[in-house]
């Protein structure tokens, strides 16, 4: 996240000092004005115009001496200064979270063993239970489980041949110490068959 984007989120994130910029949404006001109107004391109104100004979120308006504001003018302003919201740069800080959230989207992405991408639901799980490749624990959660050992039997288990425990096991320690769990819930959920110790895909 560059730096502009974070201090104008930081400026935003105090309640008191968004009630302030929501103020200035609607029409220029003075210190003197949100003071009143919003119930606060003026130098906490100044300190809140400061964090705006310095993100580029208010500025001051209706003075025609008054082309650009620093903090320090914030906090020296005459009573007739007014300061308005940037309209333009909370419409690109919305553009930019809202590229922020795509790319991130992105690249949440998850394929399956096939190339096929999971669905949002389906990929929240596998990230969620994997890293850097491995199965940190065997979900308690019935359906989470049935997702996270479907996507491990597609992953070891890609031909439509016999098995025996032994592979079985070694495919599945790649992922997880825990194979007998996995070797039986595979089985369990019918995503394995197994017969005298050799399992297959079903089917």
């Amino acid at each position: 996240m560059d730096h502009d984007l974070l201090v104008a989120l930081k400026a935003l994130a105090d309640p008191n000092r968004l009630r302030v910029a929501g103020a200035c949404a609607a029409h220029p006001r003075s210190v003197t004005q949100l003071a009143s109107e919003l119930v606060m004391p003026e130098p906490a109104v100044r300190r809140h115009l400061e964090r705006l100004v310095a993100a580029g979120l208010v500025e001051a308006a209706g003075v025609a001496e008054a082309t650009a504001v620093t903090p320090a003018d914030v906090t020296g302003a005459p009573s007739e200064v007014h300061y308005a919201l940037r309209v333009d740069a909370i419409h690109a800080l919305g553009r930019r979270l809202a590229a922020i959230e795509a790319e991130a989207g992105h690249v949440a992405e998850v394929s399956g063993p096939d190339g096929t991408v999971l669905s949002p639901a389906e990929a929240k799980i596998i990230r969620g239970f994997f890293r850097d490749d491995r199965l940190t624990t065997i979900p308690s959660q019935e359906k989470k489980r049935l997702i996270v050992i479907h996507y491990l039997r597609d992953r070891c288990f890609t031909e439509d041949r016999p098995y025996p425990e032994k592979e079985v096991n070694q495919r599945l320690a790649l992922f997880h110490p825990d194979v007998a769990t996995l070797r039986r819930a595979m089985v369990d959920e019918g995503l394995m068959t197994r017969e005298a110790g050799v399992y297959r895909r079903p089917g």
